[in-house]
Formats: C-alpha cells, sequence, structure tokens
C-alpha cells in the first residue's frame, strides 16, 4: 500500500513538472530565443547528470548498436524540443502544450502502421477523439485561428516524441536512466550549438538572475525530476496508471499559461483539453486490457 501511494504521488509529480515546461517562454520576455533556452536548459542537466553519474561511479562505456540507439534518440528529442520551444513564440503555450499530448495517439498509430499491431476500435475512437480536439483548439473561442506554422511545429513535436518513445521501448538497452539521458542530453547541447551556427543566431548568456532562474527551473524540473519520479511511478503502479496522470501535464501547462500569462480560457479550449485526454485515456485503459 506504502509504494502504490509513493507510486501515485510521484506519478502526479512527474506529470505536474512536465507541465511546467511552457515557464521557458517567461525567457523570451527576457530577449532569449528558442534555441538559447534549451541549450542551457539541456547543458545544466546534462552537468547534473554527469555529477550523479560520477557519484554512482557508473561505466559510460556503450557498444557500437548501443551508440546508434542513444544518437537516434538524443536527435528525436533535440527535434521535439526545439519545435515545441519554437511554437510558444507563435502560440499560448496552454494551447501548444496541449496538442502535444496527442503523441501517446501518435505511438499507437505509428505501431499499428509500420508495426503491424492490430488496429482496434478504442485505437480508432481516441484517433479520431484527438483529431476533433485539435480541430478545437485550433479554432479559438473568440473567432481568431491559431497559428498554422505553430500548431505545424508542435504536432512535428508530438511525432518526434512519439519515435523517441517506440526507439526507446524496442531499442532495449541494458543501462539506467542516467546513463540513456547522459548521451540523449549530449546531443541535445550540442544539436542546439550547431542548430545556432547554421542559422545565425547566436546563443545568448541569461542576462539576469530572473533568467538563471528559470533556466535552472527547466533543467531541473522538467528534466531530471520528472524523469526520476516517473520512473518510480511506473515501477509502483504500472504504466497505464502513470500514462494517465500524464493527463495532468497539458493541464499544468494550460493553468500557467492562464494565471501566468494571461492566456483566455474559451469554451473551445475547455472542450479541446477534454476530447485530446478522452483519447489518452481510451488508449490507456485499452492498452492496460489487451495485456490482461
Amino acid at each position: 500500500m506504502n509504494k502504490k501511494i509513493i507510486g501515485t504521488v510521484c506519478g502526479i509529480g512527474a506529470a505536474v513538472c512536465y507541465g511546467t515546461n511552457p515557464l521557458g517562454a517567461r525567457l523570451y520576455d527576457e530577449g532569449m530565443t528558442p534555441n538559447s533556452v534549451l541549450f542551457w536548459r539541456f547543458g545544466i542537466a546534462w552537468l547534473i547528470i554527469t555529477a550523479v553519474m560520477l557519484c554512482r561511479k557508473e561505466s559510460l562505456r556503450v557498444n557500437g548498436k548501443e551508440f546508434t540507439a542513444l544518437s537516434g534518440l538524443g536527435l528525436l528529442f533535440m527535434a521535439s524540443s526545439l519545435t515545441l520551444y519554437m511554437s510558444f513564440t507563435m502560440m499560448d503555450v496552454g494551447v501548444a502544450s496541449t496538442i502535444l499530448f496527442i503523441y501517446p495517439v501518435i505511438t499507437a498509430a505509428i505501431m499499428t502502421l509500420f508495426f503491424k499491431e492490430k488496429l482496434t476500435f478504442p485505437t480508432v475512437a481516441a484517433i479520431l477523439l484527438s483529431f476533433v480536439g485539435v480541430l478545437m483548439l485550433y479554432w479559438k473561442g473568440d473567432g481568431c485561428k491559431l497559428s498554422i506554422v505553430g500548431v505545424i511545429l508542435v504536432f512535428i513535436s508530438a511525432l518526434t516524441y512519439a519515435i523517441y518513445i517506440i526507439v526507446m521501448n524496442r531499442a532495449k538497452l541494458n543501462m539506467s536512466s542516467f546513463k540513456i539521458n547522459f548521451y540523449v542530453l549530449i546531443y541535445c547541447t550540442l544539436g542546439n550549438v550547431a542548430y545556432s551556427f547554421c542559422t545565425g543566431q547566436p546563443l545568448q548568456i541569461p542576462a539576469n538572475a530572473v533568467s538563471w532562474f528559470y533556466v535552472g527551473w527547466l533543467a531541473v524540473v522538467p528534466a531530471i525530476l520528472a524523469l526520476v519520479m516517473m520512473v518510480y511511478a511506473a515501477k509502483y503502479i504500472g504504466s497505464t496508471p502513470t500514462a494517465i496522470m500524464g493527463a495532468l501535464e497539458p493541464l499544468t501547462a494550460v493553468m500557467i499559461g492562464i494565471f501566468l500569462f494571461g492566456e483566455a480560457f474559451t469554451a473551445n479550449l475547455a472542450i479541446g483539453i477534454v476530447l485530446i485526454f478522452s483519447s489518452v485515456i481510451i488508449i490507456a485503459i485499452s492498452s492496460n486490457k489487451q495485456k490482461q
């Protein structure tokens, strides 16, 4: 019973931590660009993970197959993060984070199309619900449409994150989550350096204490803390309850958008959130029944 309580608390905590990602948009008010925000976020998180691994005296050695898988994971996660943070400059952070949460449905669709998993009625229902939900978010209650470029960027973020999850599951990496994220974070950090060089957008140093606070928050809370708590949640209560609790992630993001960024909470937004939540819950419950 104690483990279930701990797992439940960790599942809720992980979802809420991930949901604070939109706080990165605060750094845009300080004049920082998405690539600069992510460089410092991933760079600081990598330093922390490195310190943890040194304390654990964990080996960094990997074989060729593991290195290939880790490289793919790093590039996918970097692409997902960069496109999401770019979308924050074009649309409400709460809406962007809610659209992102269709990644479990995208994952199910990819597994059906490319890995021959059976397409069930719950999967079809979830896909339709998420599609209608996104349409509700796309058309704002005041009659104004969202930025189509912003919506496309979030879809790319959701797609690359879905592929990231699939690669993570199928690669069967026999190593700790710290070691996996050590390599993933290297690619994310260096990837943002390369992006900055190719686009001519120089990396910026946080200009004041407020900027450093938000950079530190992004490195510790939605990255490291969420990762650790997710491991305990999945271990103590299982993947399905943890996935359902993940619905708190976009809800947290929406609340941040409303209370910190002054974003409007419209009827269309409420309906879209409910539909997307419903699609994810259907997928989670359906997956659990198939395993029983």
